[in-house]
């Protein structure tokens, strides 16, 4: 039996929420309630009843909360739940959770309430990882991936492969080991069979990076050389002074970072120094960390001014960029852009506050690849992703060993390989390493 595990189920930010929870799940959760919940008066405890009252501590009252009971099966873990639903604060709530511990219960560690509904069968693995994509979500297409997921509907079709290749390799097995009984192999619809298999593999990963995208966002920078306009464009796209503006070259010596939302995909956007050779030390240092933010961007802007050529210094710094490009052509309200540039271009004009649009536009062209919000109703992480790979070169050696004529038993071994994959996404094969490594990436308490 499982010990009782507690903790604080609601982020600890002063005096920035109006209600805090204690989670307790566990064999003595009920126990240690009764030790702590004084109602007004006495309660028969029902399964998914409120109940008001106070905690107390050796007659010290220490909150006016409601408690929340959920009995074994019918909770998240599917053990004993009880949740104590007191004032939002620091101080308070973690008292309450301090009387939990000093009554039996354990600190619960990341993610350990999650573990424990996969392990009870409550969730499938894919749905687990669900739950802390929905509560890491900052966009509302990563929230709608995340339950998607969690409503399975990426594990309905993991389902159906490993059903799919668990059919063949019944069929093969049942050759190897009653071949003179049975009649010989329908090799078209084993190959039939596995090629839609493939199809639907290459349909699941194709969503990895589009997935990715929404759950994280993009990193932009903002390069080019000095008092081209570059925080007057991060403040106008920002719609606040984040960065300082001035008619001074050089103003900008440290890279200043804003998060924005671009058609629903949080966009993390980076004012740069301007890029020029200098003496001067400190600002050396502000440009080379804008060529850092520069090779680690996922898109790059280019700003360079209307009123002046492309010239010398805007070719050098272009030459640089190693990551897509648009090139950003500020005061586009005094002159036309430059003729013949080498990337795509749009115009802006940081005074008038006027191409917010046409950039947001072009930015979402670059970097979503066609992705919509309706048109993606599921999508895999990473660790999902190296699985399918797994997949995908498994059923590659199964055809080479078909074609090679070797025996079924070489073929089932290719088809095994498969499954496990399959099986892991899901949970249905997964290690125990696999499983500390994805749930200590939780928060506590879910």
């Amino acid at each position: 039996m499982r010990d009782t595990i507690a903790a604080i189920a609601t982020p600890l930010v002063p005096e920035q929420g109006s209600v805090a929870i204690v989670r307790l799940s566990g064999p003595e959760a009920q126990a240690i309630a009764t030790q702590l919940f004084c109602p007004p008066r006495p309660v028969i405890w029902e399964s998914h009843r409120i109940y008001y009252g106070h905690i107390q501590d050796r007659g010290r009252v220490v909150d006016e909360i409601l408690l929340l009971w959920m009995q074994a099966p019918r909770s998240f873990t599917r053990e004993d739940v009880v949740e104590f639903h007191g004032h939002g604060g620091v101080v308070v709530i973690q008292e309450i959770l301090r009387l939990c511990l000093e009554r039996g219960a354990r600190l619960a560690q990341p993610g350990e309430f999650t573990l424990r509904a996969f392990l009870n069968g409550r969730l499938d693995l894919t749905q687990a990882e669900s739950v802390a994509q929905l509560v890491s979500s900052r966009s509302p297409q990563a929230a709608h991936l995340a339950l998607a997921g969690l409503t399975g509907k990426l594990a309905k079709p993991i389902q159906r492969l490993r059903t799919q290749c668990l059919g063949v390799l019944a069929e093969l097995e049942a050759r190897i080991d009653f071949e003179e009984d049975l009649p010989p192999l329908d090799l078209l619809l084993i190959e039939t069979t596995l090629a839609q298999v493939e199809t639907t593999v290459h349909q699941l990963l194709a969503t990895a990076d589009q997935g990715e995208l929404l759950r994280t966002g993009i990193k932009i920078a903002i390069v080019g050389r000095p008092n081209v306009g570059k925080s007057s464009l991060l403040n106008c796209w920002s719609q606040r002074e984040r960065a300082i503006v001035s008619a001074f070259p050089g103003t900008t010596r440290d890279v200043v970072d804003v998060e924005l939302m671009v058609r629903g995909m949080p966009v993390i956007v980076l004012d740069t120094a301007g890029i020029r050779e200098t003496s001067e030390m400190v600002e050396g240092i502000g440009i080379e960390r804008s060529r850092q933010a520069m090779a680690q961007a996922d898109l790059v802007l280019l700003v360079i001014e209307a009123t002046q050529p492309w010239t010398a210094q805007d070719q050098a710094i272009y030459q640089e960029i190693e990551r897509p490009c648009l090139i950003v052509v500020n005061k586009t309200d005094l002159a036309a852009p430059p003729p013949d540039l080498p990337a795509p271009n749009l115009s802006f004009s940081a005074l008038k506050g006027a191409g917010i649009p046409d950039l947001e536009a072009a930015v979402w062209q670059q970097v979503s690849g066609g992705l919509t919000g309706s048109n993606v109703n599921v999508a895999i992480n990473q660790r999902q992703k190296q699985a399918l790979i797994r997949v995908q070169q498994s059923l590659q050696r199964f055809r080479e060993t078909q074609r090679a004529g070797l025996p079924l038993d070489f073929w089932s071994i290719d088809l095994r390989e498969a499954i496990s994959a399959l099986s892991e996404i899901t949970g249905d094969g997964v290690t125990e390493s696999i499983l500390d490594n994805i749930f200590s990436r939780f928060c506590i308490g879910k």
